[in-house]
C-alpha cells in the first residue's frame, strides 16, 4: 500500500490537472464567470474548487495517460474542448451585446460610449443596460449552475482519455457564430421593428413639411419609442435568455457528441 500511495496521488492530481484545463474555458468565454468584475483571485478559487469536486467523477472509469507526450497531447485537448464548449454558451452574451449596439446605432446613443464593466469594452446606453439586465436574469434563473452542470456533462460525452475529431470543435464554432446573429435579432426584434416605423414615419413627414427640422424632432421621437419599447420587451427578453442558455448549452453537447 505505501508503495501504490505515490502513484494513486499522482493518478489524483493529473485528473485534477485535466479538468482544470476543460473547466478552465469556463472562464473565458462562459457568460457571468468570464466577466472581469470577478477578480482573478476569486476566479481562480473557483475553478480549482470545481476541478476539485468534479475530478474524481471524470477520472473514475478513465484511462490516465502516462507518458509526457500524452499527457500534453490530452492538456491541449481538454483546454480545445473547455473553450469550444465554452465558446458555445457565451454566444448568448455576444448577442445580447451585438443586439443592443444595434439599438445603439439606429437610436444615435453610439456616438456617447463608455466602458462596459462586465466586458471592459466601450458600449453605449442600450448596451449598458442589456448586459447588466442579461447578467442579472441569469444569476436569477440559475445559469451558472446550468453551465457548470453543461461543463460535468461534458465528461459523459468527451471522456478525460477520449479525443473528439476536429471537424466536430470546428462544427461546434461555426454553429455558434452562426446563431449569434439570429439570437440577437431575436432579442431586439421588436425594438427594431418600432424604430423601422418611426424612421418611415418621420420620412413621410419630411416629404409633406419640408420646412420642418426632421432631426431635431425625429431624435427625441426615437429615444422615447426606443426606450418605450425596451421597457415593454424586457419580461419576453428575460424568457428568451433563460431559454436561450438552455438551448446553446443543449446544442453545444449535441454539437460535442458528433
Amino acid at each position: 500500500m505505501t508503495l501504490q500511495l505515490p502513484q494513486i496521488a499522482g493518478a489524483q492530481l493529473l485528473s485534477f490537472v485535466l479538468v482544470a484545463s476543460r473547466i478552465g474555458g469556463m472562464f473565458a468565454f462562459a457568460p457571468i464567470f468570464s466577466s472581469p468584475v470577478i477578480p482573478a483571485r476569486v476566479r481562480s478559487v473557483i475553478l480549482l474548487a470545481l476541478a476539485l469536486a468534479i475530478s474524481p467523477v471524470a477520472s473514475a472509469h478513465a484511462h490516465l495517460p502516462t507518458g509526457a507526450a500524452a499527457i500534453a497531447a490530452a492538456v491541449v485537448k481538454e483546454v480545445l474542448v473547455g473553450l469550444v464548449l465554452a465558446f458555445g454558451v457565451g454566444v448568448l452574451m455576444a448577442a445580447v451585446n451585438a443586439g443592443a449596439a444595434l439599438l445603439d446605432a439606429m437610436v444615435g446613443f453610439s456616438f456617447a460610449q463608455i466602458v462596459d464593466p462586465f466586458t471592459q469594452v466601450q458600449a453605449a446606453a442600450f448596451g449598458q443596460l442589456y448586459a447588466m439586465f442579461a447578467t442579472l436574469v441569469l444569476l436569477l434563473t440559475g445559469g451558472d449552475q446550468l453551465i457548470i452542470e453543461g461543463f460535468a456533462s461534458s465528461y459523459r460525452i468527451i471522456p478525460i482519455d477520449a479525443y473528439p475529431h476536429l471537424s466536430t470543435l470546428t462544427g461546434m464554432a461555426v454553429h455558434g457564430f452562426a446563431n449569434l446573429f439570429v439570437i440577437a435579432l431575436e432579442i431586439v426584434a421588436p425594438v427594431v421593428i418600432a424604430l423601422l416605423v418611426t424612421d418611415a414615419g418621420l420620412g413621410l413627414i419630411a416629404r409633406a413639411a419640408p420646412q420642418m427640422n426632421v432631426f431635431m424632432v425625429g431624435l427625441p421621437a426615437k429615444i422615447l419609442v426606443a426606450f418605450g419599447m425596451v421597457m415593454a420587451s424586457l419580461p419576453f427578453v428575460a424568457n428568451q435568455l433563460q431559454t436561450g442558455i438552455q438551448n446553446t448549452l443543449f446544442d453545444s453537447l449535441r454539437l460535442l457528441r458528433g
